[in-house]
């Protein structure tokens, strides 16, 4: 069955489109799959828009189970990666103990704990009366 080994890029042709991917007829003994997340490094929803049944591609050997008799194919491992978009610096937020938002547990225990020390004061005063 080896007539192809794990990092061959070899052509194929598109033979089946099911949702979770292609298969793709490597030889004329053998064929591999396509898993939906390897045809693209774009989000692929419907494999349908990327390829059709005869379609001729290069594809990948990422992988080989004998035991099962498949062969894991790439398109995406074919292609140059697409220079990803910088993203702007994330700006970081300055969030003082007074104003509403993330503190820290420490800085709230103390706010908690005089607040309680306040209100039982108060409760104590009402009993004494």
């Amino acid at each position: 069955m080896q007539d192809v080994n794990v990092g061959d890029i070899v052509e194929g042709k598109v033979t089946g489109i099911k949702p979770f991917g292609a298969f793709v007829a490597i030889n004329e003994n053998q064929q591999g799959l396509v898993h939906i997340s390897e045809i693209s490094h774009e989000y692929v929803k419907d494999i349908n828009e990327h390829l059709s049944v005869g379609d001729s591609v290069n594809v990948k050997v990422i992988k080989i189970d004998e035991d099962a008799g498949k062969v894991s194919l790439s398109i995406r491992a074919t292609q140059p990666k697409p220079q990803s978009q910088s993203k702007p610096p994330k700006r970081e937020k300055q969030q003082s103990a007074d104003k509403p938002g993330f503190n820290t547990l420490e800085a709230k225990l103390k706010d908690w704990l005089k607040e309680s020390n306040e209100k039982q004061a108060q409760l104590n005063k009402r009993l004494n009366k």
